[in-house]
């Protein structure tokens, strides 16, 4: 089974930038997608951005409506098992907790244990 623990959140002035990290361990073999997702108070928690892990498939790259070309997902390409979430341009809008998700096709479905980002000038 795969674990998952994010960091990296913290305070950050609006229009700043913060890089969330997402560390895996454990078998990532059925994996097939990597995602953010974010949950502020009083809300449902909302899918930020997804990344495919399946080669040789054409599912593309995911991102949350709101996200508007700010915030990059991507996979450390030394490091496979690191997951990152590149947030730039942030609004305070942005401020949640940020959960790190794995998925497979069929009964994995891992989190992390989240990450807050609070968006304050």
């Amino acid at each position: 089974q795969v674990q998952l623990e994010d960091s990296g959140g913290g305070l950050v002035q609006p229009g700043g930038s913060l890089r969330l990290s997402c560390t895996t361990s454990g078998s990532m073999l059925n994996i097939v997608t990597m995602a953010w997702y974010r949950q502020a108070p009083g809300k449902q928690r909302e899918l930020v951005a997804s990344l495919s892990l399946e080669e040789g498939t054409d599912r593309p790259t995911r991102y949350g409506d709101f996200v508007k070309g700010r915030f990059t997902i991507s996979r450390d390409i030394a490091k496979s098992t690191v997951f990152y979430l590149q947030m730039n341009a942030i609004k305070p809008e942005d401020t949640a907790v940020y959960y790190c998700n794995a998925r497979s096709w069929t009964n994995v479905n891992a989190w992390g244990q989240g990450t807050q980002v609070t968006v304050s000038a």
